[in-house]
């Protein structure tokens, strides 16, 4: 036992000398060591040995294995330096592969900048539930009860509360409009906060429409706030987004929510005022509804419209990312399409 023990160690050794790749270092570890190894199978005679010589052939197995062992995990980590597990010369000095990282969508960098925006400004940045209701989304915002906005044709309403009425009749939010009337209920002024979300729209989709889309909705209460200071604020905050001067127009516009109401445009980044399909070949994008709340709207939310007065925006966010962009298809954001996503890396 004691020369087949030696004669095996002596030509693993050799083998070991005469592998020149990884493949040949795992086959031949696999014949010395496997279930059925040259190695294992020696080791199992063991029992066979006489008691008086056993001890001290196990104690020679053992040291034959543990040194060949160690040769082989020298010898694998001198393949893995040089060779590749095919044979294959492999130079160290070649510069590796890049290292490939996730990204924020654009969408949700365009949020960040706006909150770090106006947070800069002192606003409070909120969140509130996507699953609304008719009291939060139509009542307290002063819709009327035949408001078109109410049926399905724009609304998602959830199944199994078509008998429901006010609170109990749940949407998912078709704007983050009512969230403003939560935050009042909730606060006392005067406060100043930010609402970003996506919001639903059951409506046909194309170039510059989504049926899911985010918005971002800025209010502001206090005792004085002039028409002015709102304008200022839609002003800074576009500059601050987009790097310099935008051109703006506020027309007037008809929201239940505001009065009087507005509508805040922007002149098209895409095609710089000239006309293209984002912006209907007019040249100005409509960017957001804006303008005081109306007093109903204060009375929903607790606060006295006697006493305090706001300005109120909301921002198509979707909208301001394809200016910043220069992209004239809205349905890309949520596409999915990896190849689209990898240019804002």
């Amino acid at each position: 036992m004691n020369e087949q023990l030696d004669a095996l160690t002596q030509q693993a050794k050799l083998d070991l000398q005469a592998s020149s790749s990884l493949t040949e270092l795992q086959d031949l570890e696999t014949s010395l060591f496997g279930k059925k190894g040259k190695m294992t199978q020696l080791m199992k005679g063991l029992k066979d040995i006489p008691p008086e010589q056993r001890k001290a052939f196990g104690q020679a197995a053992n040291k034959a294995k543990q040194e060949l062992l160690e040769l082989l995990a020298d010898k694998k980590d001198d393949l893995s330096d040089s060779l590749s597990g095919s044979g294959v010369s492999f130079d160290i000095t070649r510069p590796g592969l890049p290292l490939t990282g996730g990204a924020l969508h654009p969408v949700t960098q365009m949020m960040y900048d706006l909150n770090d925006a106006f947070h800069s400004l002192g606003f409070e940045i909120y969140e509130g539930p996507e699953v609304s209701s008719e009291g939060y989304g139509f009542d307290n915002m002063n819709f009327p009860a035949d408001h078109p906005a109410r049926e399905s044709m724009d609304t998602y309403w959830l199944e199994g509360y078509e008998d429901k009425k006010s609170y109990e009749r749940l949407c998912l939010r078709p704007h983050l409009t009512g969230a403003s009337v939560r935050y009042m209920q909730e606060h006392k002024p005067p406060f100043r906060f930010v609402y970003p979300g996506r919001v639903y729209r059951n409506e046909s989709t194309d170039a510059s429409h989504e049926r899911a889309f985010y918005q971002y909705e800025a209010l502001m209460v206090d005792k004085h706030v002039p028409f002015s200071s709102g304008r200022l604020m839609v002003n800074s905050i576009l500059e601050r987004v987009f790097g310099r001067h935008v051109e703006t127009r506020m027309r007037a516009g008809f929201f239940p929510f505001v009065e009087p109401g507005f509508e805040i445009d922007m002149q098209c980044l895409v095609c710089g005022g000239k006309g293209c399909s984002v912006c209907g070949r007019t040249g100005w994008v409509e960017m957001m509804p804006g303008g005081p709340p109306h007093p109903n709207v204060l009375r929903a939310g607790g606060i006295d419209s006697n006493e305090w007065m706001g300005f109120y925006i909301n921002i198509g966010l979707d909208r301001l990312v394809m200016m910043r962009y220069g992209i004239d298809d809205i349905r890309l954001f949520h596409s999915g399409d990896i190849r689209f996503l990898n240019q804002f890396q």
